[in-house]
């Protein structure tokens, strides 16, 4: 079966070609969805199905994959910053203390079988002074990231550990998607 990545993420195609998985990107021209009032769980499941149906529509023959990061520090939804100012808040805001990274993941099969799941991940920040913000942000971008970080790209700067799937911090709970690949 032909898999298409509707992502044009670097971090997740990285993962599903170490995975060992033969595909396609074709990046998703979906709006995502941005509302706070929206179960954490449900809105990264519902911006990834976005994402995938939107793919889908021209690759009806296609398993297509969509997917959506978002962090979640006391009910507020973290995405991708807009500027330096607003990445350096959110890192301020994260400094510290103790955030959740869910991924929400759709797969839509040919005929237009759709499967969603999501991974929830715990990440507990250091804290973090405006020195060791700036010195992050010299070794990594963070406007194409949720929550203005990438636990890979230099992650041990800020990062104390984690409870869960590293994989999914980074963007996609491979463990879990192959099995629903595998189990189609």
């Amino acid at each position: 079966m032909n898999v298409i990545l509707a992502s044009a993420s670097p971090r997740r195609r990285e993962l599903l070609s170490a995975a060992g998985v033969n595909f396609e990107v074709v990046a998703s021209p979906a709006e995502e969805i941005h509302d706070a009032s929206v179960p954490l769980d449900e809105l990264c499941e519902k911006n990834a199905e976005l994402k995938a149906l939107a793919v889908a529509e021209d690759y009806p023959d296609s398993a297509v994959i969509g997917a959506d990061t978002l962090v979640w520090i006391e009910g507020e939804p973290l995405g991708k910053p807009r500027d330096l100012d607003e990445a350096r808040m959110m890192l301020r805001k994260l400094s510290g203390r103790s955030h959740t990274v869910c991924t929400g993941v759709c797969v839509v099969f040919p005929g237009k079988t759709v499967k969603r799941f999501h991974e929830l991940t715990t990440v507990r920040f250091r804290p973090l002074d405006e020195e060791t913000i700036t010195a992050y942000f010299e070794k990594t971008n963070p406007l194409d990231k949720a929550g203005a970080y990438g636990i890979q790209d230099s992650g041990e700067m800020i990062v104390e550990g984690i409870e869960g799937a590293f994989d999914n911090v980074m963007g996609l709970p491979v463990a879990r998607l192959l099995e629903v690949l595998q189990n189609a």
